[in-house]
């Protein structure tokens, strides 16, 4: 019971959305634990914010080593900042670093970086790695103008890789958002996998255990 989660784009809320799954599964009773194989913008600790959350979120007794393998200071494309670091992300050490959480866990929520199709290597990307995880999908639509093209290639493309999309969740991060439901209206007439919970706009940081309650985990068991 552990899940991929992405984006259609960079700064949609994965981390929130990451974070109240683990908050939603730990009040289940289940023992969760977050993993970001993959981040780029660290402090001079060598710490990323969104793995530190992660971390923070789960109750599974972790080292930040374990949670984030690969952690670059430039915040640029992941392919990169490990590029310029003189490191190649290696898709095999990520795939045991996750196994190491996974027998310690019985949910592992993987944050993956940026958008689906992002470069980790000169060859490979998050879709690369999704499909190595051989994990269920969960799609965070940041819902601004242009989501929907967004949204439906993501969808696509992540059927065309042979893995399920397990749900989505709307996060509506334009506050102004023109027609907003009337938008979500057309991405579930689209998207075949269910809904999982509409995130409205904060005016303030929004709470990871408040999103939760708005997230209907029941859709992820059918």
């Amino acid at each position: 019971m552990s899940y991929f989660i992405t984006g259609t784009d960079t700064d949609v809320g994965k981390t929130l959305i990451s974070c109240a799954l683990l908050h939603g599964f730990a009040d289940q009773g289940l023992r969760v634990v977050g993993f970001k194989p993959v981040a780029a913008g660290c402090d001079e600790h060598d710490h990323n914010d969104d793995a530190q959350h992660l971390r923070a979120a789960g109750n599974v007794l972790a080292s930040y080593g374990q949670v984030n393998p690969y952690c670059f200071t430039q915040a640029v494309a992941p392919h990169l900042a490990a590029q310029f670091a003189g490191i190649r992300i290696n898709l095999d050490r990520i795939v045991t670093s996750y196994r190491e959480l996974a027998a310690q866990a019985d949910v592992v929520i993987v944050e993956g970086a940026g958008g689906f199709f992002v470069p980790l290597n000169a060859e490979q990307d998050g879709a690369d790695l999704a499909r190595q995880l051989k994990l269920p999908v969960i799609l965070v639509v940041g819902m601004r103008l242009g989501c929907l093209n967004h949204a439906l290639l993501t969808t696509q493309a992540i059927t065309a890789r042979g893995l399920k999309l397990a749900g989505w969740v709307a996060n509506c991060v334009d506050g102004q958002m023109a027609m907003l439901n009337e938008n979500i209206a057309a991405l579930q007439q689209r998207i075949a996998a269910p809904l999982l919970g509409i995130v409205p706009h904060f005016d303030r940081p929004p709470d990871a255990t408040d999103v939760a309650r708005r997230l209907d985990f029941a859709l992820l068991s059918r």
